[in-house]
């Protein structure tokens, strides 16, 4: 498996995607070409060059009983060159997973041009779901006006540098075949938590969505001093008592594929967000 990313971060922090349904998840493991019938042979037999208890003989003997019979007749060397043995592979990302442990079976020939009928062989979507496990989603760092101590019933301006929050890419590939797919994640709103019940929310939904030049929230400016911001906060009452309130901001992607074998779709909404201690003081009036 190949993986190509585009419109990532550079050198930002970036985390993972949390989708929305919680009943999905990326592939824990699939099915792939992988060996032909030469490499198989010798992979196996050179199995036994370790010598650790007897470990490697005793592989290299149970799979030779595999593909030593009439099923594969020497290891299919017949039909060198007219296809492939497929294999198990397991996703680095979730290889924690009980699902990793689902793709059990041992190599099985495939031939050249066909594709297995087995649950987990990989296909254009499974390559599109791999990728969304790989996207670059950078931390969703937002910028407050005012930039420190917050002050009660004054208007905190939330917003997101629209340089870094573009959208991403990531195509993943099958070396050799041809296939591959292409999975995008485009930004869409912002959701605001205040971390108390004694705040208004601006909106009132706490979700601010994306503008059409891209942009999310508005930054600040002298001449916006006596308008409501289109994203952001308004803090009650101070943190004396309580302690700073964990803000927590969460950016909404949507997810979209395309592949080589012209099939496409849409994958599960993703999120990803991140908390800011806010410490909010009594001053009633403040010039910015």
């Amino acid at each position: 498996m190949q993986v190509t990313k585009k419109g990532g971060t550079g050198n930002a922090r970036t985390g993972t995607l949390a989708p929305k349904n919680t009943n999905w998840k990326p592939p824990a493991c699939w099915y792939e070409p992988r060996y032909s019938p030469k490499e198989l042979k010798t992979m196996i037999e050179g199995w036994e060059d370790f010598k650790f208890m007897g470990i490697g003989t005793m592989i290299s003997t149970a799979y030779k009983t595999i593909f030593q019979t009439d099923k594969y007749d020497d290891y299919n060397m017949k039909k060198e060159g007219k296809g492939q043995f497929w294999v198990a592979v397991v996703n680095e990302n979730r290889k924690d997973d009980p699902e990793a442990s689902s793709c059990n079976r041992p190599p099985f020939w495939v031939d050249e041009g066909q594709t297995p009928s087995v649950p987990l062989a990989v296909s254009a979507k499974i390559l599109a779901e791999y990728a969304y496990d790989e996207l670059p989603v950078p931390d969703t760092d937002i910028t407050m006006n005012p930039s420190g101590k917050q002050t009660v019933n004054l208007d905190t301006w939330v917003w997101l540098d629209k340089s870094r929050f573009k959208p991403i890419s990531v195509t993943a590939s099958l070396p050799g075949t041809g296939l591959s797919a292409t999975t995008t994640a485009k930004p869409v709103a912002l959701t605001i938590e205040p971390g108390t019940a004694d705040a208004k929310l601006h909106p009132a939904s706490g979700e601010c969505r994306i503008a059409g030049d891209g942009s999310i929230g508005a930054a600040y400016s002298d001449d916006r001093k006596n308008q409501s911001p289109p994203c952001g906060v308004t803090y009650l009452r101070s943190t004396n008592q309580t302690g700073p309130h964990p803000l927590k901001a969460t950016l909404t992607w949507e997810i979209s594929w395309t592949s080589s074998s012209g099939e496409g779709g849409t994958l599960p909404t993703g999120t990803f967000g991140s908390t800011t201690n806010v410490t909010v003081g009594e001053v009633q009036s403040i010039n910015r």
